[in-house]
């Protein structure tokens, strides 16, 4: 996160292209694992944004440790996200174009969570998913489950 940092002091809020990833995580009933997310206030798939040198595989391995203590035991790439749709302004102003790559994810089931970046998580039905979802995670998710 550093790095997005010491970039935010040289730029601004002006709009950033940033590679991330994410996860698909299912339990053995086949519901989803979501996030709620503190800075945003609302629910997301579990993910972030990559640093330097990192690859996607390495991104959401490292950020499934540092926001959920989880462990990924294998990973199956999806797809990736990019575009005009993937566009997101935070609540302090910031913009960012995401670029991301989506896997499918097994992992150990302990999880704890940092409450830093991340208030809580649960697993939902798919035919019962919370109203605050990331608009990302709407759009992905409607693309993955029609």
């Amino acid at each position: 996160m550093a790095y997005i940092k010491d970039l935010r002091k040289l730029v601004g809020a002006m709009p950033l292209i940033l590679n991330s990833a994410g996860a698909i995580i299912r339990n053995h009933e086949g519901h989803l694992l979501l996030e709620y997310r503190n800075d945003t206030n609302d629910w997301g798939i579990p993910g972030g944004y990559m640093e330097p040198g990192e690859t996607f595989e390495e991104t959401i391995r490292r950020e499934l440790i540092e926001e959920l203590s989880i462990t990924v035991t294998s990973l199956n790439f999806l797809n990736i996200y990019s575009g005009k749709d993937y566009f997101h302004e935070y609540p302090n102003g910031d913009k960012v174009y995401s670029i991301m790559a989506m896997f499918e994810a097994t992992i150990h089931h302990d999880i704890k969570t940092d409450h830093k970046e991340i208030g809580r998580v649960n697993y939902f039905s798919f035919d019962y998913l919370p109203k605050d979802l990331t608009l990302t995670t709407q759009k992905i998710l409607s693309g993955i489950f029609r």
